[in-house]
């Protein structure tokens, strides 16, 4: 069964109602709808707990997808849990982490325009994250992307998300930026993120509402990975 997707819509909702609809072979309870940001993308599951009527809570240490088209998602618990289908949940997340995450991310979106390469991979983290481009024999200068990061960030630009077709990412195959990661399609939409003015491309992860709540971050590392692979490492400052 699809799991309606909160996180997709809003970002910010720390929980929610919810029922149990299926427990998998690994004892991962899944849910009709949730807050769990899950796994994928280079952006970690989120963490939290269950919460049943009674007031008992399930620690939930990770949030996966069960299948390859990403609609249906599994909260990994600490322990096993007397949870069964039917049963009424809140979904609570892990909202410091979340936010955290959310940041970085949206600072990643950032270093892609800063520096306009195809990117072969990335990571995000909660105090740190990476993304890896595709460029041969780049001079990269930390202080002048940390300056042109500062610029985008003073903009306090607006970040929003929207959905278009299939057919309409296909058309416009430009909008793609990443190597490794390919949007999910098959679904018949594709969620775009915007940042106003600055960016836009295929995104399913959590972002902040505009960039001047990331906060100042800095250029950690340039790394050498390959004969045009290039990592950039970016910190929270």
């Amino acid at each position: 069964m699809a799991t309606d997707c909160l996180f997709r819509e809003d970002s910010y909702l720390k929980t929610c109602a919810a029922r149990v609809v299926a427990v998998t072979d690994q004892g991962g309870i899944v849910l009709d709808r949730t807050v769990f940001y899950a796994n994928s993308g280079g952006q970690p599951g989120d963490t939290g707990a269950l919460v049943t009527a009674d007031g008992a809570r399930f620690a939930v240490v990770n949030a996966v997808y069960t299948d390859a088209m990403k609609t249906e998602i599994a909260h990994m618990l600490a322990a096993p849990a007397a949870l069964k289908i039917g049963d009424s949940v809140t979904a609570e997340i892990d909202w410091d982490n979340r936010h955290a995450r959310m940041r970085m991310h949206t600072a990643l979106h950032l270093l892609s325009a800063v520096l306009p390469y195809a990117v072969t991979g990335g990571s995000v983290g909660d105090a740190d994250g990476r993304l890896d481009f595709d460029i041969p024999e780049a001079g990269l200068d930390k202080d002048a992307i940390d300056a042109k990061l500062a610029g985008m960030i003073a903009t306090g630009a607006a970040v929003t998300s929207r959905w278009i077709t299939d057919a309409e990412l296909e058309a416009n195959p430009s909008l793609v930026q990443t190597i490794s990661v390919k949007p999910p399609m098959g679904t018949g939409r594709v969620r775009l993120i915007e940042v106003e003015g600055l960016d836009l491309q295929p995104c399913g992860g959590t972002h902040v509402r505009n960039v001047g709540e990331i906060g100042a971050v800095r250029v950690t590392g340039i790394e050498k990975k390959g004969k045009q692979n290039r990592r950039v490492r970016i910190a929270f400052a």
